[in-house]
């Protein structure tokens, strides 16, 4: 399984072939010369203030750093040609950006050092860091002194993520030279991945990692894999155009070693730029250790309660205030409390009507008799031939290929081959192996069992894959829920594990009560009055074809473990999370956070949807309600709902308790993540800020030096 390529690099590729600042006028002809040009001049000890500052002893420690017009050219390529892009900025606005964040960067870094060297809890001195740099080559002095202050294990992981940034690069612009029909499978959209799929460890590196340029081998480049129908030769032209786009922005030197892209200056550019980064993350962790020493459970109960508090007045006087914060709820936003009972969220999952029978269904006249012009009688026609098809043959055939063969080596246990026993060998392929494993480079998918295998036949012809994806009836996809969800119960690993309530074919609803039938005949041949109430009025509980309930256990559902993995919650969740990622056709679903809010009024939701949605709510968590819409049929499953508390109030869903904070997933946890990383955000912005405003004056910028890169809108 390939690696995404990251954003950043794409964007550099695109930046670089765009050889933004060629050809456009510049006011010399030596541009060599004119990129070495120093626009900035930056020593905190130059301050006025810095005589009074805390940091008076080292004086004679930091050096000056020249900003080159060589940093600004590599900053707009690497970050400042996206954000001129996506804001639509002129090249004043942009370059005049950059001045100012190259300034303000190298102000808090030298802050950061003095800091560090001034902390008495830390190793670093100035004599130390005056040798490390004395120590260093010339044209590396500035790299040792970033380096002074890094574990070895932080710069292996910064001098890592460089060579992922280069691979990645060279990987977005390989894909020019790739012939159309060896990646004609990548042009085809993949189906939405779920959020944490193939999502490296942010601490993961791996030493032997190797940027690929195709004069070497992939094979020796460990931990890197090859695009569909890379071969030596295009990754040649790939490398051959990336040194191609150096040069022509200047950023390669007379005499630099074009075989060895880790000697090239542009590449200490960029490693440096991840040493900063490093640095300024190191200087985060600091402060977010410090502030963990000090927040107290007293100080989360008053956050909490404070917040509880404010959402109270804030629901109670605007119901819209209300709707808004359901719709932004995440794992650093809460909803503590609600105007009134079951508002709540469902998951969605859409089979959907073939392009053909929506035709039928808005060509049909009016059922008989049917004075309002509904169609209910000849939409049940075509729901009782409905079929779905498993919508993840694209993990397969997309871009990159995320599934994999179930074996006995594959370490994935309790995988799921069907409600009937005879799908069994047809079915042994799973999808993002790494996220579904105790893997030391990729994270856990979170919210996503992950052991649903394909449902459909596959057969590998070479490199590619013919799929045979089943048909399922809406029958068949109750059976494959259902089975689903009693066989992941084993995974409960946390408290009680759930069980399936009762369940069935439904053919009446009284006081949010449900009459179940022995089948499912006579919802199929209802005469069309019976679809209305005796004013004429339609009666949406008619339209309920399936319900039932996941049983939590005596306790019932735990709002405060939902996310926390193991928990019968959780287990349940993911069940019904990943099924949607395998049938649903209703797209914007996908990847929310809790699903879809529902709320207890008139909504904008298509009235069948509304009625069995509300309903799933009032019944409460695990409850899924199917029926169908002129879309097709709709599985609706509640995943959290405010409940009464018996006496005309709604219960607190969400308990403060001190001693899960450091449970991952559950709601303290949360809740206390969430604070903390509020008061380091807070905590570093102003210091950084201090240290920018503080220290401002002593940095000399030349502005005439780069006059021409501010002027290039008149050039362009």
């Amino acid at each position: 399984m390939k690696k995404r390529t990251k954003v950043a690099a794409a964007v550099l590729a695109a930046a670089l072939s765009t050889s933004a600042l060629a050809g456009c006028g510049l006011t010399t002809t030596n541009v060599t010369k004119d990129y070495a040009q120093v626009i900035a001049e930056v020593n905190i000890t130059n301050s006025a203030n810095f005589a009074e500052s805390e940091f008076s002893e080292y004086a004679d420690v930091i050096e000056t750093a020249d900003i080159t017009k060589r940093d600004m050219v590599a900053y707009f390529i690497s970050t400042g040609y996206s954000m001129m892009q996506s804001y639509g900025w002129s090249y004043y606005d942009t370059f005049t950006m950059i001045s100012e964040t190259l300034v303000n960067r190298q102000i808090y870094l030298q802050y950061a050092m003095l800091y560090l060297m001034n902390d008495e809890s830390e190793e670093y001195s100035a004599d130390g860091y005056r040798a490390a740099v004395a120590e260093a080559e010339e044209g590396e002095k500035s790299l040792a002194a970033l380096a002074y202050f890094l574990t070895d294990e932080e710069k292996a992981k910064a001098l890592y993520d460089t060579r992922v940034l280069f691979n990645s690069t060279l990987d977005s612009q390989e894909t020019t030279f790739i012939k159309e029909e060896e990646s004609e499978e990548s042009s085809e959209t993949a189906r939405t991945t779920p959020t944490g799929a193939n999502t490296e460890d942010e601490e993961y590196y791996n030493e032997a990692y190797r940027i690929y340029t195709g004069s070497n081998a992939a094979a020796d480049c460990a931990g890197y894999e090859v695009q569909d129908g890379s071969t030596p030769t295009t990754r040649r032209k790939a490398y051959s155009a990336f040194l191609a786009s150096l040069r022509q922005n200047d950023l390669i030197s007379q005499g630099e070693k074009l075989n060895d892209m880790e000697s090239l200056s542009y590449f200490k550019i960029e490693l440096e730029n991840a040493y900063e980064a490093a640095l300024i993350g190191k200087m985060s962790d600091k402060f977010e250790d410090e502030i963990r020493a000090t927040v107290t459970e007293a100080d989360a109960k008053e956050e909490y309660d404070k917040t509880y508090s404010d959402q109270q007045l804030a629901f109670a006087a605007d119901l819209e205030s209300f709707t808004s914060a359901l719709d932004g709820v995440s794992d650093t936003s809460f909803v503590l409390t609600a105007p009134e009972a079951n508002y709540g969220y469902v998951i969605n999952i859409l089979l959907p009507f073939s392009t053909s029978d929506s035709q039928k269904l808005e060509d049909a006249s009016a059922d008989y008799g049917d004075t309002q012009g509904n169609k209910f009688a000849q939409r049940a026609d075509l729901l009782k031939k409905l079929t779905a098809t498993d919508q993840r043959g694209t993990w397969f055939t997309g871009s990159e290929d995320y599934s994999f063969r179930v074996t006995s080596e594959s370490k994935v246990d309790n995988v799921y081959t069907g409600a009937d026993a005879a799908s069994t060998p047809d079915r042994e392929y799973l999808f993002f192996e790494e996220g579904l494993t105790d893997d030391t480079q990729y994270e856990k998918i979170p919210n996503y069992y992950g052991r649903y295998t394909y449902n459909g036949k596959v057969k590998e012809d070479g490199d590619e894959y013919v799929l045979t994806p089943a048909s399922v009836t809406i029958d068949d996809f109750i059976a494959e829920m259902e089975g689903y969800l009693t066989q992941a119960s084993s995974a409960v690993t946390v408290g009680s594990k759930y069980t399936l309530g009762e369940k069935g074919y439904v053919t009446a609803i009284a006081d949010d009560k449900y009459i179940f039938a022995t089948d499912n005949t006579a919802y199929y041949s209802r005469n069309p009055s019976a679809y209305y109430n005796a004013d004429k009025t339609v009666d949406y509980s008619k339209f309920v074809y399936y319900a039932g309930k996941v049983d939590f256990g005596t306790d019932g559902f735990n709002a405060n473990e939902m996310f926390e993995e193991g928990t019968a919650e959780n287990v349940a969740f993911s069940v019904i999370n990943e099924l949607s990622f395998a049938y649903n056709t209703d797209t914007a679903g996908l990847n929310s956070y809790l699903g879809y809010s529902v709320t207890t009024g008139k909504t904008s939701y298509m009235a069948e949807f509304e009625y069995a949605a509300q309903l799933a709510c009032r019944l409460g968590a695990g409850s899924y309600v199917i029926v169908p819409t002129d879309y097709g049929w709709h599985i609706i499953y509640c995943t959290f709902s405010f409940v009464s508390d018996g006496e005309g109030g709604v219960a607190d869903p969400y308990k403060l308790d001190w001693s899960q904070k450091d449970t991952e997933g559950t709601f303290t946890y949360l809740f206390y993540e969430a604070l903390v990383a509020d008061y380091v955000s807070d905590y570093a912005n102003n210091l950084q800020s201090y240290a920018v405003d503080e220290f401002l004056d002593c940095a000399t910028v030349y502005e005439d030096r780069y006059s021409d890169l501010l002027n290039l809108d008149l050039e362009s």
